[in-house]
């Protein structure tokens, strides 16, 4: 792959892990948002179970776990990002409720029709919308829900500086119609579907990255793989103030029928 065709995820793990390990999110969002489409979830109970896919460090996790009755297993592919969640969980003395564990969205630990609730923010693109939507089905109850965020296109037609951009960075990208349609495909009554608002990427997001990109530049001063996934990172944040109306997440909250 060619260095104008890298993408974040392109880079070293470790590297990516002690970048993100320093923010409370991995991801763009907020509480009010993690709340808003908590409002849809309406089969909750102190049994129920819970599973967040790909937590990070559990930013919406205890958000979840202060708003809903139940049982929170958060799973994310960084130990390190598991650690800093169950240290915060203990803080909050939610630990009897929320437990993490290090492992794969590919190979979840849980029995079919186990789960309540399916939740995931900025995380299902590691497997793909459909293919997660898809396997990740069999582990919700009849009338349990799926609530996950999902970069999706705004417009019909994108400036190509963008499309091309995001076609390297994730080729399942798609307007909201489709996404939606997948959804149903996928065996899920579409219950709710909103956008995020900007304040989640630009506050929540990326102004938190900005206070210490430099500071991570100089701790790997000569490490062109560090350099490297800094300009990433700067062409993101400068890409999303440039073409923001034609794109953003878009929460996506289905019933499994």
């Amino acid at each position: 792959m060619s260095e104008e065709n890298k993408n974040i995820n392109d880079f070293d793990f470790d590297l990516i892990c002690a970048y993100f390990s320093q923010f409370e999110r991995q991801g763009p969002g907020s509480p009010e948002v993690t709340i808003k489409a908590l409002s849809f979830i309406d089969n909750l109970k102190p049994e129920s179970k819970i599973v967040d896919i790909g937590s990070g460090t559990g930013g919406q996790t205890m958000i979840l776990a202060q708003n809903a009755p139940g049982h929170i297993t958060a799973i994310d592919l960084f130990p390190k990002f598991i650690d800093q969640l169950n240290i915060q969980a203990a803080k909050l003395h939610l630990q009897d409720r929320v437990k993490g564990i290090a492992g794969s969205m590919e190979n979840l630990p849980f029995q079919e029709e186990e789960l309540d609730l399916i939740w995931s923010q900025g995380a299902i693109y590691n497997i793909g919308f459909e293919k997660g939507l898809k396997e990740w089905n069999k582990f919700l109850k009849t009338g349990g829900y799926l609530a996950v965020t999902e970069a999706s296109w705004f417009t019909e037609k994108r400036p190509k500086e963008i499309q091309d951009y995001w076609d390297n960075a994730y080729t399942e990208i798609d307007t909201i119609p489709n996404k939606v349609a997948q959804l149903q495909k996928a065996g899920y009554i579409p219950v709710a579907i909103f956008t995020l608002p900007e304040t989640c990427w630009t506050d929540n997001y990326y102004v938190p990255q900005s206070k210490v990109i430099e500071d991570f530049l100089k701790k790997h001063k000569g490490n062109p793989t560090a350099e490297g996934f800094i300009d990433e990172i700067k062409k993101e944040i400068r890409f999303y103030s440039q073409y923001k109306e034609y794109y953003g997440y878009v929460f996506y909250i289905g019933k499994k029928i």
